[in-house]
């Protein structure tokens, strides 16, 4: 089945002139959470899902209950779609925390954008999951201008929210997602809430 995924991958990314390009891959058997951003369209999960295919990557993914209902459901769940229902998503994140420990082959892919439209904010949570677990995050894009997707980096969130999410948007300043005008700059709440540690202030002294 995974020769099939991937001979389907690279014949879509022919057909529609993209390429492929990742640098980087999850490590076999370790956890992983893969970013796909930016999230400006339904064209974007799909080339997120030929990145995927093609590299040989077997991920679970989220997306709102009402994907999930017939007909499309069992294709859904076929693809590794987990349902959230967004009007409840308590305790989400534990649970996918508790399943990632749980699994050595668990990845999971996030689109943190949570919307197609253009927002203010990511969704910390595959944050909050990196985070507590040590699983590394690699950052996965599509590209439209240099009609370029794939996997480019991976690192370990050292918990410092504004110096991990300053590599996230260094990482993502150049890459436009399918409709550059819906991209949501890489930011998450926490940094408004958290004080930024500037080099020069006491907390980072030696003293």
């Amino acid at each position: 089945m995974s020769g099939f995924k991937r001979s389907v991958a690279r014949l879509g990314f022919k057909l529609f002139r993209w390429n492929h390009v990742s640098t980087v891959a999850p490590e076999k058997g370790q956890p992983s959470i893969l970013i796909g951003a930016p999230h400006t369209s339904n064209w974007d999960f799909i080339m997120m899902l030929g990145i995927a295919w093609e590299l040989g990557i077997d991920f679970r993914f989220l997306g709102k209950d009402s994907l999930f209902k017939f007909p499309l459901g069992p294709l859904m769940r076929a693809l590794g779609g987990i349902p959230v229902d967004r009007k409840r998503p308590f305790g989400l994140v534990e649970k996918l925390v508790a399943a990632a420990e749980a699994n050595d082959e668990f990845t999971l892919v996030v689109t943190p954008e949570g919307t197609r439209g253009s927002g203010k904010y990511w969704k910390s949570g595959f944050y909050r999951i990196a985070t507590q677990t040590g699983i590394p995050v690699t950052l996965g894009y599509v590209d439209r201008e240099s009609r370029t997707c794939g996997l480019g980096v991976t690192f370990t969130p050292t918990g410092n929210v504004h110096e991990d999410m300053d590599f996230v948007r260094d990482f993502y300043k150049d890459k436009s997602g399918y409709r550059p005008q819906f991209r949501t700059e890489p930011r998450l709440r926490e940094e408004d809430r958290a004080p930024k540690i500037s080099d020069d202030s006491p907390a980072s002294s030696d003293a």
